[in-house]
């Protein structure tokens, strides 16, 4: 009896914990295609841009699925044939299926603001986050003086994590570039009123106190226009900055739009009770309209729901409805702060570090054996430059007297 063919397009959560899911059974050959040789552990790469090691937050997909039965082929999926049942990439080559499941995630949106995509630093990417870290060393080598302004746009979860980890992180390169110690001009800028705009009030109110804690400026409210190479443009006054890190907007992935998916108005994908948008055709975590989508949990549960069920059909059992689950949100700001929050509970501070050090290290876990996720959580502990004036201090970890001040 052949095999059913399942394609799985993306290579972010909710792809890889299908086919981790999927690989090595029998009913399926697997194939993952992905534009990218490895998975980005989202949650950390702003601990990558302000010194952490690139390994904290990328994990390559050779690794993941050694020893699994999957074919891995790297390219960018551009065009959905369903007659044929093939997904064809921009190189030309087209992948065969029998069912295929899309987990593409969300691209970068500027919305249109002239400039940004010319003159901002991103962390969206290993690659960003450490273009973003070697601009501030070399802006030290050059000028032996920090910026007048770092400016980060956007304070959803990443632009606050980014603005609570940035102050201390520069006060360290300062000292190992011979920077004499000065004070750094931080500054957090949000269209809306309120930072965590998606999140409860009072998450709001303790997480803008701990930022104003650390010497971050907030700027709510405001509305960027533009930015040029020397300055950015708020609400019609000039703020001079080298240092703009755009945090705020992303969108759902084109291929959904160029290949005539239905779409609801916040232009995610329509998908029913089973995460199928067709026939045969599943879309889940950042591209489907589900209550909490944009979570990396939300993906993480999305891939193992569907794969799961894939297994249910191919023993001749009924697929099971989605059943929406809440998750847990955890932002960290600045060292050994976070915020926590699942519905009323709430965790501020040390305690909540703790917990998401903890939501790291389950993280690794839904993806790698138990030594494999405890490696990779370690990586959180060390520090990695380029830099000549830095590269000796590369992953040192920090005694135990340190977590316990």
């Amino acid at each position: 009896m052949s095999k059913e063919r399942i394609l799985i397009v993306g290579g972010g959560f909710g792809g890889v914990k299908a086919a981790l899911e999927l690989a090595n059974n029998n009913h399926f050959t697997v194939t993952l295609l992905s534009d990218q040789p490895n998975l980005r552990y989202y949650p950390t790469l702003y601990h990558t841009a302000t010194g952490g090691r690139r390994a904290n937050s990328t994990i390559p997909l050779d690794e993941l699925f050694k020893g699994k039965d999957i074919t891995i082929a790297q390219g960018k999926a551009a065009m959905l044939d369903r007659k044929a049942k093939t997904i064809t990439t921009d190189d030309g080559r087209a992948f065969l299926f029998d069912t295929l499941i899309i987990s593409l995630g969300v691209v970068t949106n500027y919305f249109g603001i002239e400039g940004l995509d010319t003159y901002s630093y991103g962390i969206k990417s290993a690659e960003e986050a450490g273009r973003l870290k070697a601009h501030l060393h070399q802006q030290l080598i050059d000028d032996h003086k920090p910026d007048l302004n770092y400016v980060i746009i956007g304070a959803g979860p990443t632009g606050i994590e980014l603005a609570g980890a940035l102050p201390g992180y520069l006060q360290h390169i300062m000292k190992r570039h011979g920077v004499e110690p000065r004070k750094v001009h931080i500054d957090l800028i949000e269209a809306l009123p309120r930072l965590l705009p998606r999140l409860p009030s009072d998450t709001s109110r303790m997480v803008k106190r701990r930022l104003k804690r650390l010497g971050v400026k907030l700027y709510l409210g405001q509305a960027v226009q533009s930015q040029s190479a020397d300055e950015l443009t708020i609400n019609g006054k000039p703020v001079r900055s080298h240092t703009v890190i755009w945090t705020a907007g992303v969108t759902n992935h084109p291929f959904f739009k160029n290949n005539d998916f239905t779409l609801t108005k916040r232009g995610k994908v329509s998908v029913d009770a089973y995460l199928q948008a067709e026939d045969n055709i599943f879309v889940l975590g950042d591209n489907a309209n589900t209550p909490y989508s944009g979570m990396a949990q939300t993906a993480i549960v999305d891939g193992d729901f569907i794969g799961k069920n894939l297994i249910r059909r191919a023993e001749g059992k009924e697929f099971r409805s989605y059943k929406v689950k809440k998750p847990i949100t955890v932002i960290p700001v600045g060292e050994r702060w976070a915020a926590l929050l699942y519905g009323k509970l709430r965790i501020y501070g040390w305690l909540g570090w703790i917990l998401r050090e903890l939501g790291d290290l389950k993280g690794f876990l839904d993806y790698e054996n138990p030594l494999q996720a405890a490696e990779q959580w370690a990586t959180e502990f060390g520090t990695e430059e380029s830099c000549p004036a830095c590269m000796q201090t590369q992953f040192e970890p920090k005694p135990l007297s340190y977590y316990q001040k």
